[in-house]
């Protein structure tokens, strides 16, 4: 690879990065054609960009990137394979899916809202990570909760008073 050619792709990677509020590093080497197909294949669905990228290229975008990645550019050992979404556990959630059927991906770090994790030990904290859609739904049936009621016992409280009513004209 040139150099113009490596200064290509960490522009396409900087770029990436700052387009992408979530970002995990995975390791997938091990995975056989068939896996790897199917992890590829999962990722289209689940509206993830997978792409295994060189370590030293990515280190370099992180370094460029305005965000600030923490110990994330340490992980950068051996295979890395970079997801990229727009759902904060949905690559997490994808991840766990998967080992059901093999032992990798192994999640080496993520970058999520600008909290940094590193580990495979935090996968199924980065699961339980509600999506913004799921907050504002949460929020929206909480908001909702206190008008239901109060509907409710009106339309309740009228019929019965109705009842008490015709029962009293009719004694």
């Amino acid at each position: 690879m040139t150099r113009e050619e490596k200064a290509t792709v960490i522009e396409d990677l900087t770029a990436q990065l700052a387009d992408s509020s979530t970002i995990y590093l995975a390791d997938i080497s091990g995975l056989d054609a068939t896996q790897t197909s199917d992890l590829r294949r999962a990722c289209f669905k689940a509206n993830i960009k997978l792409a295994v990228v060189k370590n030293t290229l990515l280190a370099k975008a992180m370094e460029a990137s305005e965000k600030e990645f923490g110990e994330l550019p340490g992980v950068l050992k051996g295979n890395t394979s970079l997801m990229l979404s727009e759902t904060g556990n949905a690559p997490a959630k994808l991840i766990k899916n998967f080992r059901k059927k093999a032992e990798k991906p192994i999640l080496k770090g993520a970058f999520v809202e600008e909290a940094v994790y590193v580990g495979d030990e935090n996968l199924d904290a980065l699961v339980n990570i509600k999506s913004k859609e799921e907050v504002i739904g949460d929020i929206i049936g909480l908001l909702q909760s206190p008008a239901k009621n109060v509907i409710s016992g009106l339309k309740s409280g009228g019929g019965k008073l109705a009842g008490i009513l015709k029962t009293l004209s009719e004694k």
